[in-house]
């Protein structure tokens, strides 16, 4: 059974009864799911009213009781991570083994932020007055707004709900309408696991309408948003209008480097698997390869032969490696990137269109001889399209790497020290990977550089957004 939809306000699970509802399809054949509640104005006042209320509470709760009940939260989270799983796969799209995946890095995540959230320590400065004491203090910041995406439903919602709550703080979330069923599982969990009422919620609705009406709210001391650049640039003006700090995750076009001495078979095996990872949806998908011309053709040949072999289909069906776009309009952006290349002298190796009449099946496509001003190479396709491109030298390809305005995750394949240290301190990004890929870990800092925001999420640095410092001098 798919999940019952529902708002989750002040500790009770709230259905339809009388409000808006949405669609919710299965992308992989267009059957509708379920029907989503939207909130009303009075639904967003009472989330509010609660998160304020269960913070004056919440914030005096022991850190070690807090760590309690999220590692609870976690243990159900794994209980049902296939059941959570299943219904990620119905109303997103991507295969079950992903979905499990996400759904169990969900679980890490809390179990990770209940500890660390036991170690968020003050520190004391030795002052110049002997009768002088002075010390630092870190405290939650107070009710938080998130907005997140539907490409990683559970993923991307519990990196701020676990950091809020082991903060402190208490929070109303907004999730993805288009794939909700991860948001209203993960507030299960945590009801279950007894949190109390109001510390956290979840509300559905028209995107800018929610975004506004909680952003505007005097209740509001934060917000966390993950999407595209430019949302999150009226999100971002909104909040600083209200003078409220604002965590900034957002869209990127991650550049690949692989150099002549690569391990050439292994990075390219690495990088088929991770481009076509959810159908290219992914924030840090490798989007832009560049290739050593002397491996090009090597690198090329490998990467074609691995996509050739890769599994389409339901991501409920045996085998399947990637599965549908996560809605119908964005098979014909796909259709646009791939006639742009066409147009300016690209080459189709593979794909290039749907896979099937029946759902958003986009072929996985792989492009060469694009040029660096092409469509392809200039905007984030965030779907299966690889596009691949020669270089000569480190620092022509470095200069091409930073020549966009985005700044998330970029990765480098090489043997020699020396490229390693030039391409990690040369590249604009606020992650670089080399020779493998290690983001997106519990324990580490998750975030971009210019376009692609501010603030981390993930690591110790996961908390400078849901804290106030508080410095303290007292004359004894």
């Amino acid at each position: 059974m798919y999940e019952t939809l529902s708002l989750y306000i002040d500790g009770q699970f709230i259905g339809a009864e009388g409000r808006k509802t949405q669609a919710v399809t299965n992308p992989a054949d267009g059957s509708v799911l379920a029907q989503l509640p939207h909130a009303t104005r009075e639904d967003l006042d009472r989330a509010l009213a609660a998160a304020q209320r269960a913070f004056g509470e919440w914030k005096r709760v022991s850190p070690l009781e807090r760590s309690a009940i999220l590692r609870k939260a976690a243990g159900l989270l794994r209980e049902r991570s296939k059941d959570i799983a299943r219904n990620i796969v119905l109303d997103m799209g991507k295969p079950m083994a992903e979905a499990v995946g996400e759904v169990l890095s969900c679980a890490e995540h809390t179990e990770w932020n209940a500890e660390e959230g036991r170690r968020i320590y003050g520190r004391v400065i030795p002052p110049r007055n002997d009768q002088v004491r002075q010390f630092v203090v870190r405290e939650p910041v107070g009710v938080c707004a998130a907005f997140t995406p539907w490409n990683f439903p559970a993923s991307q919602a519990i990196r701020k709900i676990a950091a809020a709550l082991a903060s402190g703080c208490t929070i109303v979330l907004k999730g993805p309408e288009d794939a909700p069923s991860a948001c209203v599982a993960l507030a299960r969990a945590f009801h279950d696991a007894g949190l109390p009422p109001g510390v956290l919620n979840l509300v559905w609705g028209v995107p800018p309408e929610v975004s506004k009406h909680l952003i505007e709210s005097p209740i509001v001391r934060k917000i966390s948003f993950t999407g595209s650049v430019p949302v999150g640039r009226q999100l971002a003006a909104m909040a600083a209008q209200h003078m409220k700090r604002s965590t900034m995750e957002l869209g990127g076009h991650s550049p690949v480097i692989v150099f002549d001495d690569a391990d050439v078979e292994r990075a390219a095996d690495l990088l088929q698997a991770f481009k076509f990872r959810n159908a290219g949806q992914v924030c840090v998908s490798p989007t832009r390869f560049y290739l050593h011309e002397k491996i090009y053709d090597r690198f090329l040949a490998r990467f074609i032969e691995k996509t050739r072999e890769m599994k389409v289909g339901s991501g409920l069906e045996e085998g399947v490696k990637m599965g549908p776009l996560a809605h119908e309009r964005r098979v014909p952006q796909m259709e646009a990137f791939v006639e742009d290349a066409n147009m300016r002298g690209g080459c189709i190796e593979l794909g290039g269109g749907r896979v099937s009449e029946a759902g958003s099946f986009f072929a996985p496509t792989i492009v060469t001889n694009v040029p660096d001003d092409s469509l392809l190479m200039t905007s984030e396709p965030f779907g299966p399209i690889a596009p691949f491109v020669r270089f000569k030298d480190t620092d022509e390809v470095i200069r091409r790497a930073n020549s966009l305005p985005y700044g998330l995750a970029s990765y480098v394949f090489t043997t020699s020290l020396k490229n390693a240290h030039a391409a990690s301190t040369g590249i604009e990004a606020g992650m670089v990977n080399i020779n493998h890929f290690g983001m997106a870990l519990a324990e580490t800092p998750f975030g971009g550089i210019k376009d692609s925001g501010w603030g981390s999420e993930g690591g110790v640095e996961t908390f400078d957004g849901y804290l106030n410092t508080k410095f303290v001098t007292q004359l004894n």
